[in-house]
């Protein structure tokens, strides 16, 4: 058998979409488990954790020296081997329902682009954070599970997976990639791109997690029915006072319009190394959205107007990834063709 048989009511395994911005926990058998931050708040003192996930997420920009708060993951890669470690560590000894002698097997989600030398980091940094087996799939492989498409038929499927870090855009068919783009841009980038824009044009300096609470609130990718706008606190950048302003929501369209386009520049590029046939299977399914880049008000429309294709939104897209690689967890026989075997060392 490709993995051992064990009972769900007694298996620890867990599936881990390891991302950018959320990392989010499936135990076997049961659901998602954990879905937080991915961010680790580490003592400078005695290097020991202090919080991970939300709690340590509310302590960025308000930290004294003594306390480092790090986002450990960068374009859907590791950035910070020991920080990701210690993280993992913690969220698997969370998900576990009880302490078993047993160490759990994990399924790590990965970039479509990922690197053999980042491959090798992600495993290595499960199996020192206490994991006795570890496989790696693509991202768009278990969004595509996670949508429910028939990833296992003769017929494409495409999705478009945004995260925090990368944005992946793949055609799937009989279980397999046939044609994938992977870029490095996704909303943490539009987060900066709110930064950058409210500092050059407003001469006010936010935060990333206020920037990020303005692309949650009033951010969009296409003209809205109902033009929206918010109060934003800041750091006036002449004076240094704290000050408030009122923005829009077109003025925030405009800041990220960029990195937007570059998105749907990757859906064209990708169709230009697409077979014809499998170009006319995504004509009439067309392009599936998930992550959580999906739920910026009108990028569904922004990308339907710019490829002509129809674009729909998955229910719950920040859960897609996680839930593909849950079933792939809860279903190894019949998905274990899926899964990235081999890892050069």
């Amino acid at each position: 058998m490709f993995f051992n048989n064990f009972s769900g009511l007694f298996s620890n395994d867990i599936a881990v979409d390891l991302g950018t911005a959320n990392t989010l926990v499936y135990r076997k058998g049961v659901g998602i488990v954990i879905d937080e931050p991915s961010v680790v708040a580490i003592s400078n003192i005695n290097k020991k954790i202090i919080a991970v996930g939300y709690e340590a997420k509310k302590m960025i920009g308000k930290n004294p020296e003594e306390v480092q708060v790090i986002k450990p993951l960068k374009d859907g890669v590791i950035a910070d081997f020991q920080v990701t470690e210690l993280m993992l560590r913690n969220l698997i000894l969370r998900a576990q329902r009880k302490k078993f002698l047993i160490k759990p097997r994990v399924i790590v989600c990965v970039p479509s682009g990922i690197t053999e030398v980042e491959k090798r980091a992600v495993r290595d940094s499960a199996i020192h954070a206490g994991s006795r087996e570890v496989y790696l799939v693509s991202e768009p492989v278990a969004a595509a599970i996670g949508a429910d498409l028939p990833i296992h038929k003769p017929q494409g499927n495409l999705v478009m997976d945004i995260g925090g870090g990368t944005t992946e855009i793949a055609i799937i068919s009989l279980s397999h990639i046939v044609v994938h783009t992977s870029i490095r841009v996704g909303g943490d980038k539009m987060d900066q791109d709110i930064l950058n824009s409210l500092r050059k044009k407003n001469n006010i300096f936010i935060g990333l997690q206020t920037a990020e609470n303005i692309k949650n609130s009033i951010g969009s990718a296409f003209p809205l029915e109902n033009e929206l706008k918010m109060e934003v606190r800041g750091r006036d950048i002449i004076s240094g006072y704290p000050i408030t302003i009122e923005i829009g929501s077109e003025e925030i369209r405009e800041a990220i319009s960029e990195t937007v386009d570059s998105m749907i520049d990757a859906v064209k590029r990708l169709f230009e190394k697409t077979a014809p046939e499998l170009a006319a299977d995504i004509a009439d399914r067309g392009i599936i959205l998930t992550g959580g880049g999906a739920l910026l008000k009108g990028l569904d429309k922004k990308i339907s107007e710019a490829v002509d294709l129809p674009v729909h939104i998955m229910p719950s897209p920040l859960k897609c990834v996680v839930n593909g690689t849950g079933h792939i967890l809860d279903n190894l026989e019949e998905f274990k063709e899926v899964l990235i075997k081999k890892i050069e060392d």
